[in-house]
């Protein structure tokens, strides 16, 4: 021990270990995505030698376990919540979502349609929102930043948030599915 340190505190490893394992798993983000209609659109040249995601840590993953972020793009309609929320349960833990585009966040132009969801949030928690119809790639490497940010500060705790009041979002689900056969607790 150098003389000019001061001594150690009881938590500091601890918060020191937590700092180091988020400042990881921001900068190392792997991404599945979920898109209806138009939504996933601008996904595609995310992966081009023009905006180069992976150079920020930011890998494309075929399958929801080998994932821990989920896009959800496009308009939401009742018979897909049921294969979202699936993905989403799929996915380990620590996950995040990003909500991409106007019709995933509020409906979009289809807001009034009986069969539209318009507010994501009662269903599933979003960590990050990234406005337009569509929005463009480099929106979207902006809301990478903004929850790798999230991260890296500790502030992204939406999994921890569904896990404790999983009975709210499962009745709120349990509304708008009609058929559910999804189990109840999959952890």
């Amino acid at each position: 021990m150098y003389c000019n340190q001061p001594p150690e505190k009881p938590g500091n490893k601890k918060e020191l270990l937590e700092k180091i394992t988020n400042m990881a798993r921001a900068n190392s983000l792997w991404v599945t995505a979920y898109g209806t209609g138009c939504g996933s659109i601008e996904l595609r040249p995310l992966g081009t030698s023009r905006f180069d995601m992976e150079r920020f840590g930011i890998a494309m993953r075929p399958t929801p376990r080998q994932a821990d972020v989920l896009i959800i793009s496009g308009y939401l309609a009742t018979k897909t919540l049921k294969r979202v929320i699936r993905v989403y349960e799929q996915i380990q833990d620590p996950k995040y979502i990003i909500a991409l585009g106007s019709c995933t966040i509020n409906g979009g132009m289809y807001f009034d349609s009986y069969n539209t969801l318009n507010v994501l949030d009662k269903y599933l928690p979003v960590d990050v929102y990234v406005m337009g119809c569509m929005p463009r790639p480099e929106a979207i490497i902006d809301g990478f930043s903004l929850l790798m940010q999230k991260i890296k500060d500790g502030r992204a705790h939406g999994w921890k948030h569904y896990k404790e009041n999983l009975d709210y979002y499962r009745e709120n689900q349990k509304k708008i599915i009609t058929d559910w056969d999804l189990p109840d607790y999959n952890w």
